[in-house]
């Protein structure tokens, strides 16, 4: 019996725990800018849309850079190994859950975008609009290079 209840616990503890409003909360792996993972669960943060892994960016005088790379550590190393809790809002075509995720109270989209890691996808809600408007005009992050938009990007516009 003890073994059984063991064996319960430690697959629970695997699991994401899943709130009855859709909530998603666990420790995350970055798997790009705006892709997540908790416990095997997929998450697309809702309403941005992140310079791809293999994109480039170009600084001003002329030295191309892993821009979509340096996204993704960038936000590996803000969230480190504290919990993360989202709030999923959509499945995705891929099957992804699409949530508004939060670190230590903060909106993961929020940063990514204000700190030029990111652009409002308008296609999915403006919420993120001022922040890019605002890393823009301060030329954080890829604001501080020539780039693609990572739609365009991901149709072949290199």
């Amino acid at each position: 019996m003890i073994a059984l209840a063991v064996s319960i616990s430690a697959a629970l503890s695997a699991m994401p725990c899943v709130g009855a409003a859709g909530t998603i909360v666990g420790t995350a792996s970055v798997i790009d800018a705006d892709t997540i993972e908790i416990h095997g669960t997929r998450i697309r943060l809702n309403a941005i849309d992140a310079i791809e892994s293999r994109q480039r960016c170009t600084l001003p005088s002329g030295r191309r850079w892993n821009c979509g790379k340096d996204a993704a550590f960038a936000l590996a190393d803000w969230i480190g190994r504290s919990p993360v809790d989202c709030d999923v809002v959509d499945i995705d075509r891929y099957g992804r859950s699409v949530a508004k995720c939060r670190l230590r109270g903060e909106d993961i989209g929020e940063w990514l975008v204000s700190h030029g890691w990111a652009v409002a996808y308008r296609r999915y809600g403006l919420d993120y609009v001022g922040a890019e408007d605002r890393a823009r005009a301060a030329g954080r992050g890829i604001w501080a290079s020539e780039f693609v938009m990572p739609w365009d990007w991901r149709k072949g516009v290199r």
